[in-house]
């Protein structure tokens, strides 16, 4: 069933928080609390884009190495990278060195570069639904891969000239970035509480 277990300390987290030390400290610290402004939402946009097919934990042990390849995620600076650094960004080994992901990542910044401040960030949020009609998971299989909502989002964000990020990606962004609470029922992270 995959309820919410005992972690570390006895108290209750989502299954999937517990298997390593890395990713007790993003259950607990990061995932699922409220992420705003245009650059953090761009670089979760980047990072729930290269994560596709892989493990979460891979682009999580690799985080820092993706914000110095890609100048911290500021929007304005990956939007100025030239075909130079595309070839650069293929050659560094401290991120995963997908073509197209790499690609995508530079066209969304040219295109986000074009909106006006704020834009990604109120129509990222624009997509959250209401909390009172969405009941807390108790397991893991009570938490969906895509929703209307996630669907929603993923055609918005295309129609705008953004590149990889179909319906799951979207979800995995909401998530994570705090559009919805997918901790279990009894997690001790439920409600944004954390487990400090």
């Amino acid at each position: 069933m995959s309820a919410a277990v005992p972690g570390p300390d006895g108290r209750p987290r989502c299954p999937w928080g517990l298997s390593t030390a890395d990713y007790v400290a993003y259950h607990d610290t990061e995932w699922g609390r409220p992420v705003h402004g245009d650059d953090a939402l761009y670089e979760r946009l980047c990072l729930e884009a290269f994560q596709s097919g892989l493990s979460w934990i891979t682009i999580l042990r690799r985080r820092e190495g993706f914000r110095r390849a890609f100048a911290g995620f500021r929007i304005a600076e990956v939007a100025a990278f030239t075909d130079e650094d595309a070839a650069r960004l293929l050659t560094d080994e401290s991120i995963i060195r997908n073509r197209a992901k790499i690609e995508a990542t530079l066209a969304n910044a040219r295109v986000l570069a074009d909106w006006a401040p704020g834009e990604l960030d109120e129509l990222i949020w624009s997509y959250a639904p209401d909390p009172a009609t969405r009941p807390a998971p108790r397991t893991l299989a009570d938490v969906p891969p895509v929703t209307d909502e996630s669907t929603a989002l993923s055609k918005a964000l295309k129609k705008r000239g953004l590149r990889f990020i179909g319906p799951t990606t979207a979800y995995a962004l909401m998530q994570a970035c705090g559009l919805v609470d997918d901790h279990l029922e009894n997690c001790v992270s439920r409600g944004g509480a954390g487990a400090a």
